[in-house]
């Protein structure tokens, strides 16, 4: 039997394209360092009805930015989340270059996703993500130890309607239902912070709540599986935390 939801994994590759690699400032390392490292193999073997998995690293296109998102951090990056520049002098994509790489990278997943959707056996999206043990420099809690879940419905730190930051995506009461879940299964939790949930949960979760359908983004603490002082993922680890998540969601499938 699966559960009734979409996975979906928009930063879970660091693979570029032959003709977008030449154009890239980054290291291979650094290029690694822009995957969410361990959620492809934590979160796409989960039994649910549809995974959705990106083909190509978020700095060739951003899959959870809005298509007309073009500022440094817009759906082409100019920074990665250490501040480094993304392009070599001279590489930044032309207006001709974006339009093709939205059309040959960013329309194709979101086409698959909303197609999912409006299927009438899905319940709920999880945007899956993973994040650095500790805030880097361009994210909103730079330098303070994170938890090991982020869940997130656009809200605030209990999943309530936060006026700044418009409609939830998820009802206070089934978060609290998703973080009791976590718990349980021995992960720390925080709600909403430092992150409310990206383009692709709140676009989806606000577009589909007419259908009864609900969002939510996951993120996922790397220190859970991460080699120390690396980031490369320890594979025994990695399979430790994929059985506690996958206790999680039989959970929240049993609950919902």
């Amino acid at each position: 039997m699966k559960f009734p939801f979409i996975i979906s994994l928009p930063h879970c590759s660091c693979k570029i394209p032959e003709e977008v690699l030449p154009t890239l400032a980054l290291s291979n390392e650094e290029i690694w360092e822009s995957t969410d490292a361990g959620t492809e193999e934590i979160f796409a073997p989960l039994p649910v009805k549809v995974s959705l998995c990106a083909r190509w690293s978020r700095l060739v296109v951003d899959l959870n930015r809005g298509h007309d998102q073009k500022n440094r951090k817009g759906v082409i990056p100019q920074v990665d989340y250490h501040g480094r520049s993304v392009f070599s002098e001279g590489g930044t994509p032309d207006e001709k270059e974006v339009e093709r790489r939205l059309r040959k990278y960013y329309w194709p997943f979101h086409k698959r996703l909303n197609k999912a959707l409006k299927s009438p056996d899905i319940k709920l999206l999880f945007d899956c993500h993973s994040l650095n043990g500790v805030g880097p420099a361009e994210a909103p809690d730079a330098g303070k130890k994170r938890k090991d879940i982020v869940l997130s419905n656009n809200g605030d730190q209990n999943g309530n309607a936060d006026p700044g930051r418009g409609r939830i995506t998820c009802p206070p009461e089934r978060l609290c239902l998703m973080e009791n879940a976590f718990q349980k299964a021995g992960f720390s939790v925080s709600v909403n912070d430092p992150y409310a949930g990206g383009f692709i949960t709140t676009h989806y979760g606000q577009k589909n709540a007419c259908m009864g359908k609900i969002s939510v983004q996951i993120e996922i603490n790397q220190d859970l599986y991460l080699e120390p002082n690396s980031s490369q993922p320890v594979a025994e680890k990695l399979e430790e935390v994929r059985i506690r998540v996958l206790q999680s969601f039989t959970e929240i499938a049993r609950k919902l």
